[in-house]
């Protein structure tokens, strides 16, 4: 463990959060494992990490198995999380926390299914990691005292705000944030329009900093559909339901910036 740094941190997964999650502690002095699935997914994690000397990227499981607290960061997928965390659970030693970087599913049934509830907690991060203060976490009814402690201590040691939110998919951001996303891509539909333009309205009408489009492609659209369906399971909100240019951009692989294209191109 890194002198002054509260865990040695072992992140599972090696997509955008995972990579940004290892950067910031990194950069706020503490050693990452990090694990990808396969050897071409380690090679691209290793490349955007270059700059983070403290981080190690790995494509065998054990290899976190001297993590005091490890983060699964993987698609939202509710049978792979589930499958990937009681993976982790087996290889952790005793004490360590074990937490989801989920932004959609129920925290206490992953938390059920890593097999020790006492010890899990959801710590939701946002995209661009190390610019973004905030930090949603949120604990299941066995989480122990202790653990919540820790789990506040990380977030402060990496820089963040964490803000202790009910367990509801999409937590408080999510369940506000998409109902807007998903009613602008619709206005799209309905009208017309181009993407700049509506865009364009909510940065110079409403002094927002990104355009609900342009969030979209950063949020990532496959992202997205997950969020809304899981949203959606949930409330059965129309509101929440991904409107069909985000399923059409799904199909076509156009998946927003990570791909190279969304509702823009990059």
């Amino acid at each position: 463990m890194a002198s002054g740094f509260p865990e040695c941190v072992g992140i599972a997964g090696s997509g955008t959060i995972a990579c940004g999650v290892a950067a910031c502690v990194a950069a706020s002095g503490g050693d990452v494992v990090l694990w990808a699935r396969s050897e071409e997914s380690a090679e691209r994690a290793r490349a955007g990490l270059a700059g983070a000397a403290r981080v190690t990227v790995e494509t065998e499981l054990e290899a976190l198995a001297d993590s005091t607290l490890a983060i699964e960061a993987i698609r939202e997928d509710s049978f792979l999380k589930r499958e990937l965390l009681a993976g982790l659970r087996g290889v952790l030693g005793g004490e360590a926390l074990l937490c989801t970087t989920t932004s959609s599913l129920k925290v206490s049934e992953l938390a059920a299914a890593s097999g020790d509830p006492g010890r899990f907690f959801g710590l939701h991060v946002f995209n661009p990691v190390k610019r973004m203060q905030l930090v949603e976490v949120c604990f299941p009814d066995e989480a122990h005292e202790p653990v919540r402690e820790r789990a506040r201590a990380f977030c402060a040691a990496i820089g963040k705000a964490a803000v202790e939110v009910p367990d509801e998919p999409g937590f408080v951001v999510n369940r506000l944030l998409f109902p807007y996303l998903f009613d602008a891509v619709r206005l799209l539909e309905r009208t017309g329009m181009e993407p700049e333009e509506i865009d364009a309205c909510m940065k110079l009408g409403a002094s927002y900093p990104m355009g609900p489009l342009e969030l979209l492609d950063l949020v990532g659209i496959d992202v997205a559909e997950a969020i809304g369906e899981a949203l959606h399971a949930d409330t059965a909100d129309p509101a929440h339901r991904p409107p069909g240019r985000i399923k059409e951009l799904v199909g076509e692989g156009r998946l927003g910036r990570k791909s190279g294209a969304g509702f823009y191109t990059y």
